[in-house]
């Protein structure tokens, strides 16, 4: 009978938030979180207090599903190499660095417009600043899967979150000071001033440690019997053959080889574990302005306390995943984000009345910090090294593409149903997601063990 693995001393978990590839985390973090309010929630505060119709506001969430399809390009982010980047500072440092030009060349241009007769205009930076973005995203998960062993992955994951959320205070909660105290121009510029956090951080940390593209697709069994049977062709035609087959193909067909028939139901389970959470968002922000809080107060509770409570949530992931594992924290993580929706229904009912906007936001980010925490590190799990850009790219895209649909006919449900019943249909959203928890958990193969304790 095996000997059960120990678990890690709590001492030994805190201690890895001391080492460097954990503390980068916070600041690639941040870079990542920057971007994704101000083309989601502070864009629909802004289209709001400009007189922009709550329908129209709902459809901009359309934008975000850029997020969710990453995995389209996630493979030429994975093996094409950037003329004179990718030779300076690397792989996936000089995407990254492509990606942050984006972002910023994207909000200097959304900063220039006023929204009302230019909201064709206000989408095509704000896709520029989300296409950005999500190559950043797919770039910087690769640097994270590929900087670390898997025992520091759930660390990481975690202090990702927490400077993930430091993006989200500066691009919500600052971003509303500056609006308000000056224009919502000048809040957009100082969002792409801040693009240079990330930037810095890209060109101090090295570039992790990998096989090169041509050692790479030796060992892909599939590339070499591509090339065996192509010998004869044009030898641009099989380059191309076998990048395709080594940078798409083998991607795919690694997880569904690993797991089986079980792979579909881990694509659907991360499809449906955020469901719920994602559906509401873009309703909660045009919920604060149309119940009567001013910008301020929605500054200082939802963004600035409810992102403390975020980082709170997170740190107590990491540490609960790198003592217990993450099967049980994956049960939980969907219960509790799915329950704390009804905070939101529940604010709706009782107006504008601070104590219960503070209850609402504490619950719902201190489940999603925990949650989100769990969840990059449950599928950090499932990544395999030789495909980390990929493979992860599809499975974060997939976990915000449900979600971020049907956050689109957000504002059609609330202008048709109000909020209180939008807020109670997207609690039930979660359902699902509780009962395919359950069943990660009780497949061992599936989760990984905690890591025995350091000696």
């Amino acid at each position: 009978m095996p000997t059960p693995t120990p678990q890690r001393s709590w001492r030994a978990a805190l201690a890895i938030y001391l080492r460097a590839p954990v503390i980068t985390m916070l600041f690639l973090g941040f870079s990542a979180g920057l971007p994704f309010l101000l083309v989601f929630s502070t864009l629909s505060a802004w289209l709001r207090s400009d007189g922009v119709e709550v329908a129209a506001i709902g459809f901009f969430a359309w934008i975000g599903m850029l997020y969710s399809i990453k995995f389209f390009w996630a493979p030429v982010v994975d093996r094409l190499a950037l003329p004179v980047l990718t030779r300076h500072f690397g792989q996936r440092r000089g995407w990254m660095l492509l990606a942050q030009a984006m972002i910023a060349a994207g909000l200097v241009g959304l900063a220039g417009l006023e929204p009302v007769g230019n909201l064709g205009w206000v989408a095509a930076f704000a896709l520029l600043v989300a296409f950005g973005s999500a190559t950043q995203d797919i770039a910087i998960d690769a640097f994270r899967i590929e900087s670390a062993e898997d025992d520091v992955q759930a660390a990481m994951a975690s202090t990702y979150i927490i400077g993930y959320r430091g993006g989200l205070i500066a691009a919500g909660a600052l971003a509303l000071y500056v609006a308000s105290a000056v224009s919502w121009q000048v809040a957009y510029l100082t969002m792409a001033a801040l693009v240079g956090v990330g930037v810095v951080t890209v060109l101090v940390r090295p570039e992790p440690k990998r096989a090169s593209l041509t050692v790479q697709l030796i060992h892909e069994p599939r590339v070499r019997a591509f090339i065996r049977a192509s010998r004869g062709k044009p030898k641009l035609l099989r380059r191309i053959g076998a990048w395709v087959i080594g940078a798409i193909v083998c991607p795919f067909t690694d997880f569904f080889t690993r797991y089986g028939i079980k792979a579909l139901w881990l694509l659907v389970f991360i499809g449906v574990f955020r469901i719920s959470d994602l559906a509401m968002a873009s309703m909660a922000n045009p919920l604060y302005i149309d119940l009567g809080f001013s910008l301020e107060t929605i500054a200082n509770v939802t963004n600035v306390f409810g992102i403390v409570m975020s980082i709170a949530g997170g740190i107590l992931g990491g540490l609960l995943v790198a003592r217990y594992g993450i099967g049980p924290l994956l049960i939980f993580g969907a219960g509790i984000v799915m329950v704390t929706n009804l905070l939101f229904a529940a604010l709706a009912l009782i107006g504008n009345q601070l104590p219960m906007l503070v209850l609402t936001i504490t619950g719902d980010n201190l489940a999603n910090g925990l949650a989100s925490a769990v969840f990059i590190a449950f599928l950090s799990s499932l990544t395999s090294r030789a495909y980390t850009a990929t493979q992860y790219a599809l499975f974060s895209s997939l976990m915000t593409l449900p979600g971020k649909f049907l956050s689109g006919f957000g504002g059609l449900v609330v202008t048709g149903q109000g909020y209180a019943s939008f807020f109670v249909l997207a609690t039930l959203l979660g359902l699902p997601a509780i009962l395919l928890a359950i069943w990660i958990n009780r497949d061992k193969e599936l989760v990984p063990a905690p890591v025995a304790a350091t000696r």
